[in-house]
């Protein structure tokens, strides 16, 4: 009698997992605790394994960081999609934002823990995640409100990632307060500036 062969997890879907292991990890501990001894041993692979996937420490932070900030980017782009106003679209992209460090606070405690990874590529990878923030919003500004100054579109892009930021931060020292009053509280104050430009 043979015994069947166990099946062999894809190799997308392995990633997948690792990342997410390390992302606790990371989360957990801090990237320079961090050891690939236990993430591999949490994820149930070998070491070698973890390096044959990718190359260093450092490369799977870079990866953790890279898919934290494409999941914050589709659900930022897919909350302001069929926006009617500048202020609808504001709002709920700035709700679909603390959403998300409410939901995924692993991948929020990576990509805001920059002081401890200057050095390593992953500041540039934070740095990245701004700067995607920032476009997106600078974009959705284009769409809603009267742009005549692209450089007064970009310093208010970046004022709401920063002030945003910040808040986020705020948020993590009160629990009681929910996305959806997150949102309220930065839309009394940006939408204040932002109002006179809307179309």
């Amino acid at each position: 009698m043979t015994t069947a062969k166990r099946k062999r997890m894809p190799r997308a879907e392995r990633m997948r997992q690792m990342i997410e292991i390390a992302e606790e990890v990371f989360a957990d501990r801090g990237y320079s605790a961090a050891s690939m001894d236990d993430i591999a041993e949490r994820v149930g692979v070998s070491k070698p394994m973890l390096y044959e996937y990718f190359n260093s420490k450092e490369g799977l932070l870079l990866a953790c960081i890279q898919q934290s900030r494409a999941a914050l980017r589709e659900v930022t782009e897919r909350a302001t999609v069929g926006a009617t106003s500048a202020e609808d679209a504001l709002r709920r992209g700035l709700l679909a934002f603390f959403v998300f460090i409410r939901e995924r606070r692993q991948a929020w405690s990576l990509l805001r823990h920059e002081m401890a990874l200057i050095g390593t590529g992953a500041a540039d990878e934070i740095e990245q995640t701004r700067r995607q923030q920032t476009d997106l919003i600078a974009a959705l500004m284009s769409d809603h409100l009267d742009q005549a100054d692209d450089l007064r579109a970009e310093a208010s892009a970046e004022f709401v990632v920063g002030a945003c930021e910040r808040l986020a931060i705020w948020c993590e020292r009160h629990e009681d307060v929910s996305p959806e009053t997150a949102t309220g509280y930065a839309m009394d104050i940006l939408w204040s500036g932002l109002s006179a430009r809307a179309r």
